[in-house]
């Protein structure tokens, strides 16, 4: 049974994602890894590296494998948002031993353009040369894109702790057949392990229609979970113990 867990932020996030998981795991005996991608590592107050915006997908994703392959042995891969389109970059590349994903972005090949994620994103994508620079989100687009399931009070504890985004990064995601480099691409036949994925019927910017082609994406492999009452911020919304017991139990039933 692999006792490692390595859990991978979306964006504007961190280390501090996994707060709730991580404990959670911890106490069932798992070994759980936090690493914080590239110029995340740092106050929400202060000003964006100048590299942030040019980073891609496949940097990300290289920083990552290179942290995975010094491990004993490959891990359990759990992505939340743009960290599950990691996981799943990664899967393919044979870095993990199953993969959890928690309302994943889609690779290339989805189309996961809707009124709700072009809301979502909007302020950003109405910037010209959003694809080239930083961006951090803005309170009322968080409000209505990724915490509509919160508390008041957690809203603005939970956006307080955001970070600026690559928007190339971005732009790879949502954009993907323009992106000559394909960095959002996953064939899915490399991905050989075990996958969950875990969809919420109230998320606006991954939206629950999009996360079950994710899920058939890689039938082969793929175990679906979908989850009522709950929005993209399943790692932190009332009831998150609910969802990481289901992902418990998929892991023991996994033998993983």
């Amino acid at each position: 049974m692999t006792k490692s867990i390595v859990m991978i932020h979306g964006m504007w996030g961190g280390s501090w994602c996994w707060d709730n998981y991580r404990a959670f795991f911890e106490q069932r005996g798992f070994r759980c890894h936090t690493p914080v991608l590239r110029h995340h590592d740092v106050s929400p107050h202060d000003a964006p590296a100048a590299a942030l915006g040019r980073v891609s997908l496949q940097d990300y994703a290289d920083d990552l494998e290179r942290y995975l392959r010094k491990m004993d042995e490959p891990p359990i891969l759990m992505g939340h948002s743009m960290g599950g389109l990691l996981a799943q970059i990664l899967g393919a590349r044979g870095c993990g031993k199953g993969l959890v994903l928690l309302t994943p972005a889609s690779p290339a090949g989805i189309n996961a353009l809707s009124y709700t994620v072009i809301r979502s994103f909007w302020g950003i994508l109405s910037k010209w040369g959003f694809w080239r620079t930083p961006h951090r989100i803005s309170y009322k687009a968080a409000v209505y894109a990724m915490l509509n399931c919160l508390s008041a009070e957690q809203r603005r504890t939970e956006y307080a702790k955001l970070v600026f985004e690559s928007g190339r990064a971005a732009a790879e995601i949502g954009f993907w057949l323009l992106d000559l480099h394909g960095a959002a691409r996953v064939e899915a036949a490399a991905i050989t392990c075990p996958m969950l994925v875990v969809g919420a019927a109230e998320d606006r910017i991954t939206p629950v229609a999009v996360i079950r082609k994710v899920a058939r994406k890689y039938a082969h492999v793929s175990t679906y979970r979908e989850v009522a009452g709950h929005a993209h911020w399943v790692i932190g919304e009332d009831g998150w113990e609910d969802i990481a017991e289901t992902v418990h139990r998929w892991l023991v039933e996994n033998a993983l």
